[in-house]
């Protein structure tokens, strides 16, 4: 009996001490997230007036609104580094956006609505909207010819909706290269892409958290170009993972409205 009660308090500290380790390494994970995301965070300003789409970087309706830089990159450090702007806005209706990439080796193939476009010279905006389930989010990516894919998911790379079509294409999108540009393009190029998205086409797959002063999503920016002479995937806010993946929600920044 004794040595069965020794036993018993044996395993019940081993088993507590298992517990504070997940626990302590939990903890540890989530303050590490926490922190990644305390690090990259992104003042949306309010839209004062009217704003066409026409991807011109240095428009006087973008032009005093601060912009991020995408500088971060997964995987393998490429031969060329992509230097990557992008800067938004908002009213009760919309989110803009404009992205300027200096940039070489730039390719765009596909021209399809929701094909791999991230194979081509491409710029993306994921953003969690709905603050009640903050790893719920939207993946907006455009080639450098303007071609979009968006995409509602829920779990990353298993469940996920491609917006249809018809949803898509009331994104206005403007870009400053054509439609396809092959053979590559070498030699140093910078180019552009404009968006207004409207939050009405979102509201059918989640609740939306409407911006206003005060209002916080979570996000992230990239830029990639994985079939191109010079692969690459670099992030705004840093993904802590060996492999390159943007579909890990729990390493966005911050958007704060104000």
């Amino acid at each position: 009996m004794r040595g069965k009660i020794r036993f018993d308090l044996n395993f019940v500290i081993v088993m507590s001490l298992i517990a504070i380790t997940t626990n302590a390494q939990h903890i540890k994970e989530t303050n590490n997230m926490k922190r990644n995301m305390e690090e990259s965070v992104y003042h949306v300003n309010r839209l004062e007036g009217k704003i066409k789409i026409d991807g011109v970087w240095e428009k006087e309706v973008w032009k005093n609104v601060p912009a991020l830089e995408i500088t971060n990159y997964m995987g393998d450090k490429p031969k060329f580094l992509p230097t990557t702007f992008a800067k938004l806005l908002y009213d009760e209706k919309n989110i803009y956006g404009i992205f300027q990439v200096q940039n070489r080796y730039v390719q765009c193939l596909v021209q399809e609505t929701n094909g791999h476009v991230s194979g081509d010279s491409c710029v993306e905006f994921f953003f969690s909207p709905d603050n009640s389930n903050p790893l719920f989010y939207f993946n907006l990516e455009i080639n450098c010819g303007g071609v979009p894919l968006l995409q509602f998911v829920t779990v990353p790379r298993k469940e996920y909706l491609f917006l249809k079509e018809r949803e898509i294409s009331k994104v206005e999108i403007a870009h400053s290269l054509p439609k396809k540009v092959f053979p590559e393009i070498e030699k140093d190029t910078v180019w552009t892409i404009e968006f207004k998205l409207p939050l009405k086409i979102l509201e059918k797959y989640t609740a939306i958290t409407h911006p206003k002063p005060g209002v916080k999503w979570t996000a992230n920016f990239y830029m990639t170009a994985s079939t191109t002479s010079n692969p690459h995937y670099l992030t705004w806010s840093k993904v802590n993972n060996a492999i390159p993946d943007f579909h890990l929600p729990q390493f966005f920044g911050t958007l704060v409205f104000k």
